[in-house]
């Protein structure tokens, strides 16, 4: 979007106990029956990762997604602030994340069940149906085909994408997010009921929608830069 209002993701003996144990070779492994002694040792307990080194290619997104952290990328972000720095979408490789900080266990079970609820998918198809009900509620004109074509242009579908380089940037104040609003618009526009994070793909979403109302009629009405 333009500067000017621009808002440019073991022994037997006579009861037997049956344990489980994994044999495998290589990656693979195979859950077995086995009969055992009651006084045999305690199984052995994979522990889940404290700390993630992060490799070519990896976004917050994605990592957060793979360990499952409750509050997704966004929570990873906040708790790995002071490592990852001020843009969230730029990670370097070799930056070792905490993943113990980012949330609480039940969190990711949660966030799943709300999302169930709902029916809104945790990808662009989900995030876009979510933003037009809570536009729905709001009054605030946009259909889906309007919105996924201006976030194809200005984002290919990235939550987390950022533009440092245009004027905005150059001012302090880069475009961010799925529809590419800067961080004055945003605010100005944030929709109630939305996070008030222009990273999020919901919020994002309905703030530049607000925005686009406001200024062209309807997300729909707008074909390019804005």
């Amino acid at each position: 979007m333009p500067a000017h209002g621009k808002h440019r993701r073991p022994k037997q003996h006579h009861a037997l106990t049956r344990k489980l144990a994994l044999a495998g070779t290589g990656s693979a492994a195979l859950a077995l029956p086995l009969i055992g002694a009651t006084t045999a040792g305690a199984a052995e307990v994979a522990v889940a990762p404290t700390t993630y080194s992060v490799v070519s290619g990896d976004t917050l997104s994605k990592i957060a997604a793979e360990h499952s952290i409750g509050g997704g990328w966004q929570q990873l972000y906040e708790a790995n602030k002071s490592i990852v720095g001020a843009n969230p979408s730029a990670i370097r490789p070799g930056l070792k994340l905490n993943l113990t900080a980012a949330a609480p266990a039940a969190a990711p079970a949660a966030a799943k069940a709300a999302k169930a609820a709902t029916g809104y998918a945790n990808n662009l198809d989900g995030w876009i149906r979510e933003s037009l009900d809570v536009m729905a509620q709001h009054g605030i004109p946009g259909s889906y085909e309007g919105i996924h074509r201006n976030i194809m242009r200005e984002s290919s579908g990235n939550p987390l994408a950022i533009n440092n380089w245009d004027s905005n940037a150059a001012a302090g104040i880069p475009s961010k997010g799925l529809l590419q609003v800067i961080d004055p618009t945003f605010k100005a526009y944030h929709v109630p009921g939305t996070p008030m994070d222009s990273y999020d793909p919901v919020a994002n979403i309905t703030a530049a929608c607000n925005y686009a109302a406001a200024r062209y009629g309807s997300i729909d009405n707008v074909n390019g830069a804005y």
